[in-house]
């Protein structure tokens, strides 16, 4: 038996190899097979192929075949046609498979790229929806983080300033200057009762920055509230019945959104329940109602300027508590730090909902202003509000709104702010807003 050279390293995979291996543990190749390794003249191995395969005997005079005994022979040049070797013999089947090829040709560093077609460009363009153009540089698109791709500018969110005008009534909301978002909500709307007046719907909800999901409790309770009285007030139900049933149904709603599972809240086990406060009112041919849970307000303003306006709601808070309980008075009661911590608040872990409702019958035209505190805190008192609303606030509310807005942001924007405003007494369908 012959000896089996020693290799330190495979010749088809260049794997490791200890003494007396007989098979490449990777690859398998026999290397009892293997001729010894010139010094001189090492073989080398390409994607997994050596040239030092062995070769079958030569028959004797057989041309283009090299003696084992002599050198081993050079690679085959690219000029040699595929599939033979540099004497013009067929390799064998092993040597066609594997290895490099050096017959095709020589393939370019780049590749040139085809010009775009201005007309598909131009119609890509067209299509595009201008909804997502960015409104800084007015040329980049938008992704679905809200970013410009372009300069990277931050867009506005849907909810950072909403109008509505749905008839005579009217609304607008602000994110303000201070705020990362607009955790407020409202809804607004018209119908007509059996006999065929029409009743006049206005919704407004704060979300509680201290709980989680605000804007989210806010526009569920928005919601639930204004299509609970738009569909019970055409059945005959009493404004007022109406709207406790609204605050109610606007509780439910906001408790819906701490059903969650119990994973859901692992991670911010502190956080409280989503939560937000309400006030809305209902205006008819010649009935005025409001309902609130929280802080938020309504007032009358009347046409009339030299009839005076009024608070038509009382604040589940702090500080009406102090004036209540006679322990401090108005002024001193809200220039306290405490003044605006709520006392009742719709949400999962409120004390007990108490919806607190009242009806009025006004005997003079005005309107009906129905707000958050983002708006109240720069005009407190009911006379501060009448200054501020425009005279024609009962035919323009939209208008009417927007000024009082600005007047928020003016002073400093330093909350969301949201307003509706709605004529009194409801106008006949056809009559809207100028």
């Amino acid at each position: 038996m012959s000896q089996m050279p020693q290799l330190s390293a495979c010749p088809s995979c260049e794997e490791p190899l200890e003494s007396g291996d007989r098979f490449c543990g990777a690859c398998g190749y026999d290397l009892s097979a293997v001729p010894p390794r010139p010094d001189d003249s090492p073989t080398l191995t390409m994607n997994g192929a050596g040239v030092g395969v062995p070769q079958p005997a030569p028959a004797a005079g057989r041309p283009g075949v090299a003696d084992p005994s002599g050198p081993p022979p050079a690679a085959q040049p690219p000029a040699d046609p595929p599939g033979t070797d540099p004497g013009g013999s067929p390799l064998p089947p092993a040597h066609q498979g594997g290895g490099v090829r050096f017959d095709r040709p020589r393939e370019p560093e780049e590749y040139p790229l085809q010009a775009p077609d201005p007309r598909v460009a131009a119609d890509l363009a067209a299509q595009a929806d201008p909804a997502t153009v960015c409104v800084a540089c007015r040329a980049g698109r938008v992704d679905h983080d809200g970013y410009c791709e372009n300069c990277g500018h931050a867009q506005p969110r849907e909810r950072d300033h909403m109008e509505q005008e749905s008839g005579p009534v009217a609304a607008v909301s602000d994110r303000g200057l201070r705020h990362h978002r607009n955790e407020d909500a409202f809804g607004i709307g018209r119908t007509a009762l059996p006999d065929g007046s029409d009743a006049l719907v206005a919704i407004v909800c704060d979300g509680v920055s201290s709980a989680t999901r605000p804007d989210d409790a806010s526009l569920a309770a928005s919601r639930a509230a204004s299509e609970s009285l738009l569909a019970a007030l055409p059945l005959g139900t009493h404004p007022q019945q109406a709207m406790h049933d609204a605050i109610v149904a606007a509780s439910n709603a906001v408790n819906a959104l701490a059903e969650e599972p119990a994973t859901a809240r692992e991670h911010q086990p502190h956080q409280n329940a989503p939560a937000c406060t309400l006030v809305g009112a209902v205006v008819t041919a010649g009935l005025l109602v409001v309902g609130w849970v929280g802080d938020s307000r309504a007032y009358w303003v009347p046409v009339d300027r030299g009839a005076p306006p009024a608070r038509l709601t009382e604040d589940d808070s702090w500080a009406a508590q102090m004036v209540a309980a006679g322990l401090m008075n108005e002024a001193e009661a809200y220039a306290d730090e405490r003044a605006h911590a709520i006392t009742g608040w719709l949400g999962a872990d409120a004390y007990e909902l108490e919806p607190h409702t009242a009806a009025f019958k006004p005997d003079r035209p005005g309107v009906v202003v129905v707000c958050t505190d983002g708006l109240w805190n720069y005009a407190e008192a009911a006379e501060e509000m009448a200054g501020v609303l425009p005279p024609d606030a009962a035919v323009r509310p939209l208008h009417g709104a927007r000024v009082l807005v600005g007047h928020a942001l003016d002073g400093g924007g330093h909350d969301n702010v949201t307003v509706a405003v709605v004529p009194f007494p409801a106008p006949p369908q056809g009559a809207g807003s100028a």
